[in-house]
């Protein structure tokens, strides 16, 4: 069965917000992020999502461990961040449609931090809050079922990706379906499946406003379960996605200095380019602004300047 849910006024005005933002993204540069912003958004992604499960470590550290340096801190938080990086270093590699690979997935991300990674639990689980059960998830005996329904739902039903998306993300959380890091499997999912389609969202670490609004993710989670449908929390994930797709664009709107337009633009090109090349990445700029770009990058020995006039070409300083 197709999981319970309403197309509100407001799924369809932040699908519309949503659609032309990515139509925004793609036909920017931000679309091509250069490697480091690319590690930036892994780090963030990485550090918010084991945050909101109570991670301690810092932002820093979460770096200094990709960067596979030491680090001091409790040894499962070390842990749960290894194996995040394990996983979102393959995440091509996973297929959104396939439960094996969920498990698969869950069996990295959990690595010596609970008995049977990568196995649905066996036994009855509750999701408490002041020493109240806010939600009783289904008997183990259900979960193999309802899982593979999900999944069915996931490759039969012809839906926009963005509401299939928060649709997976509930539903798993209400299933409930490891004794921990569903959480965490949720918002990968998530991910995953918005990836099919929307190449931009790799750049895009909405974790990090899930965990800036984390009262209102519960709470979101919390009204539908009460709903017995995933409404609010399309509502709330997609309005979520709006939010992170606006931060993205305004870090393509921003000033930038020469000095970071040509950094940026090295960070993506390693062999000989033309002003026109350099000028094709940054359509905004003048003609003068650019050379002006790359005659500062000769002076500072960041690019050489190769032949004289219409045959000028330029390449990274070695």
């Amino acid at each position: 069965m197709k999981p319970p849910y309403e197309i509100t006024p407001t799924i369809l005005r932040l699908i519309t917000l949503i659609s032309e933002k990515i139509g925004e993204v793609n036909a920017s540069y931000i679309a091509k992020p250069s490697p480091r912003l690319r590690k930036q958004n892994k780090i963030k992604t990485i550090h918010s999502s084991l945050k909101i499960e109570g991670n301690s470590l810092s932002e820093e550290q979460v770096t200094a461990i990709i960067e596979n340096k030491r680090v001091i801190g409790k040894q499962k938080d070390i842990l749960e961040v290894q194996n995040a990086v394990a996983v979102y270093d393959n995440i091509a590699s996973f297929n959104p449609s396939s439960e094996g690979s969920f498990l698969k997935a869950h069996k990295i991300l959990m690595k010596n931090l609970v008995e049977r990674p990568g196995k649905y639990r066996t036994s009855n689980v509750g999701i408490f809050k002041n020493a109240k059960i806010t939600h009783l998830a289904p008997p183990p005996k259900n979960v193999p079922f309802l899982m593979k329904e999900l999944f069915r739902y996931l490759k039969k039903y012809d839906e926009v990706e963005l509401i299939k998306s928060c649709v997976f993300h509930y539903e798993m959380e209400f299933i409930h379906p490891f004794l921990d890091g569903n959480g965490r499997m949720g918002r990968l999912w998530q991910t995953l499946i918005l990836l099919q389609k929307y190449p931009a969202f790799e750049n895009l670490p909405f974790e990090s406003l899930i965990r800036s609004t984390q009262k209102e993710y519960y709470a979101a989670l919390e009204t539908s379960d009460k709903n017995g449908n995933s409404t609010a929390f399309i509502e709330y994930m997609l309005n979520v996605l709006k939010e992170s797709l606006d931060e993205l664009l305004s870090f393509n709107n921003k000033t930038f200095t020469s000095e970071e337009r040509l950094e940026y633009f090295l960070s993506l090109n390693s062999g000989e380019f033309t002003r026109k090349d350099y000028m094709n990445l940054f359509k905004t700029i003048s003609t003068s602004t650019a050379s002006r770009d790359l005659q500062r990058g000769v002076i500072n020995k960041k690019i050489i300047k190769i032949g004289l006039k219409n045959k000028t070409k330029y390449k990274p300083a070695t």
